[in-house]
């Protein structure tokens, strides 16, 4: 489907484009809940709507509900792929240099499965890795509250079958997974004010009380 291509020049308004726009305006939300629209601005100015992935996407924008103009990664799933990775959300951590991993990346890509990417490249890494899979064998995948050490194409197609992902991609075309990001972010504290010095008084003398009755335990802050 490709809907009529339109040039419109600076100060002027192209023939029957009220017309053109009510009916992109109609059609625009149906369209989008099926498939993905392109807007592409090409060289020489013109503007065109299309299902079609452009070849490059320098000038392309995806157009969400309402012509709304959305990332790449936030292109919208199907129904159906959303509620399965909204159930079981897919994380795969992983190294640099790591041939393991690498083979678990395209599995999940070459399947179209969202997912979320963790690299541990510092000690800290490694501790939270520690201590959220129990180890440090690298790939690491959690399907869900399910947890997958090491790469195996058998064992992680059989929990992603379980889960109820498909077994071949339905990704939308425009779709690109999030960028990795390091499993532990550091943020540098910012250096705290010089304060003045406070002269020492004296405390008064704190007197033991009895707890009350509706605080067995004795409890004090």
């Amino acid at each position: 489907m490709k809907i009529r291509n339109q040039s419109v020049k600076p100060g002027a308004q192209a023939p029957g484009a009220s017309l053109c726009v009510c009916v992109a305006a109609l059609l625009l939300p149906c369209a989008v809940q099926a498939q993905t629209i392109y807007r592409v601005v090409g060289a020489d100015g013109r503007v065109t709507f299309s299902d079609q992935m452009p070849v490059t996407t320098d000038n392309a924008t995806v157009l969400g509900a309402g012509g709304r103009a959305l990332a790449v990664t936030a292109v919208a799933l199907p129904v159906e792929l959303r509620q399965v990775a909204s159930k079981y959300p897919v994380t795969l951590y992983t190294a640099s240099g790591c041939a393991p991993c690498n083979a678990g990346r395209d599995l999940l890509g070459n399947r179209g499965i969202p997912y979320s990417e963790r690299t541990v490249s510092t000690s800290d890494d490694s501790d939270a890795l520690q201590r959220i899979s129990g180890g440090t064998a690298l790939p690491f995948l959690t399907i869900g509250s399910q947890q997958i050490k090491g790469y195996s194409d058998a064992e992680w197609n059989q929990f992603l079958d379980a889960a109820g992902y498909p077994k071949t991609s339905v990704l939308p075309a425009a779709y690109r997974q999030p960028v990795a990001t390091p499993l532990v972010v550091v943020q540098k504290a910012a250096p705290a004010a010089a304060q003045p010095a406070e002269a020492q008084t004296p405390r008064e003398a704190v007197v033991p009380q009895s707890a009350p009755a509706t605080n067995p335990a004795g409890i004090r802050f």
